[in-house]
């Protein structure tokens, strides 16, 4: 039987939302994420090969804004699919993934 989420005791904690990110590159060998959602541990979140050059990885995210980079063979990226960037402050861009409260 499916339960509603809603109605479990998790301490008054918003509701995690399930994000899927994905990357293209043909000739990388290992790719990650790293943000503000793993402290920007460049080895917590890798990406899991799916063939043909893409890569994936799904987290489950609480509502909010998180910044974050890809380290593709060891070099941090801006996500090429991400909707928004933002400065960071070294000087460069980081990519943001938006994850609503709505249903």
């Amino acid at each position: 039987m499916k339960t509603n989420k809603r109605n479990n005791n998790n301490g008054g904690k918003p509701e995690s939302k399930p994000i899927h990110f994905e990357f293209t590159s043909p000739i990388a060998e290992s790719v990650a994420l790293a943000g503000s959602f793993n402290d920007w541990n460049p080895i917590a979140s890798h990406m899991i090969a799916l063939g043909q050059g893409r890569w994936a990885k799904d987290l489950a995210l609480p509502p909010g804004d998180y910044e974050y980079r890809l380290v593709v063979d060891g070099q941090w990226t801006l996500d090429p699919l991400a909707a928004e960037n933002v400065t960071n402050p070294f000087g460069g861009l980081n990519s943001v993934c938006k994850v609503g409260n709505g249903g």
